[in-house]
């Protein structure tokens, strides 16, 4: 199976000499059609940067970065346009929503941005409601939500054009335990039953364990790598993680 995407030798300096910061050294791995993949490490270890080298905000120093065999540093113009607004879907922390816009007109951003057969009536969008349960928000202002609601719609406008891969930063992070295990669940039943590829950073260890490998970073480099083992359940894979977490560090869900 050709990987959705393919990091080699990818590196981010920042500053020369003494002042020189790795931010990534050297990061080499695959994403397959259809995986959840979750990125962990401690602040400043260079997953965020690894995002949005990934996410073409930022340029590499070196190495390469391929999305369905396309070298996304070759991209310029309306290609890297389509690449970021079509191939790319993107969940945040903080939502990202747009104030004045309803649920509704903020799902289909994307489409109006970007181009798309999808609209309000459109099965996709119509599956993608009903899925995570939004249809009775839809209407409303980002305002008139709770913090659950706004990232379901959030989620919604990630996956409206069907991308090639999603881009997760820290979704939980502003959500309580109860709305974090709901959007998680969402998400991973989004990935088993549409086969959504998912790339997730998080310093959750409870989201994590949602994700079916795991890479886990350090100074810019990969310090581990943990897979859910077939018929592992969810508590084992996530008494794993924390093990490696420790390693780190730490132990708690709330160390990284």
């Amino acid at each position: 199976m050709d990987p959705v995407l393919r990091i080699d030798s990818l590196k981010k300096y920042y500053g020369r000499g003494e002042n020189e910061t790795r931010a990534i050294d050297g990061i080499t791995f695959q994403v397959v059609p259809g995986e959840f993949l979750g990125i962990m490490g401690a602040s400043g270890s260079g997953k965020s940067t690894l995002l949005n080298c990934i996410a073409a905000v930022i340029r590499p120093t070196s190495g390469t970065i391929e999305m369905k065999g396309q070298d996304i540093g070759r991209l310029s113009g309306k290609k890297l346009a389509d690449y970021r607004g079509k191939e790319m879907g993107y969940l945040f922390q903080n939502f990202e929503l747009i104030d004045n816009l309803t649920g509704k007109e903020n799902i289909l951003l994307p489409v109006s941005l970007h181009g798309g057969k999808e609209n309000a009536g459109s099965e996709r969008f119509d599956k993608l409601a009903s899925y995570l349960e939004i249809e009775d928000i839809l209407d409303k202002f980002p305002s008139q939500m709770s913090g659950g609601e706004k990232q379901r719609i959030a989620a919604a406008r990630a996956l409206i054009l069907n991308p090639g891969l999603i881009l997760c930063d820290e979704p939980t992070g502003a959500l309580d335990s109860k709305n974090a295990k709901a959007l998680m669940s969402k998400l991973l039943g989004l990935n088993q039953e549409e086969g959504a590829t998912i790339l997730m950073v998080t310093h959750d260890s409870n989201a994590a364990s949602f994700c079916s490998r795991i890479m886990f970073i350090q100074d810019g480099k990969i310090f581990h790598e943990l897979r859910k083992e077939d018929g592992e359940d969810q508590k084992d894979f996530y008494d794993r993680i924390l093990k490696v977490l420790a390693q780190l560090g730490g132990g708690s869900s709330n160390v990284l």
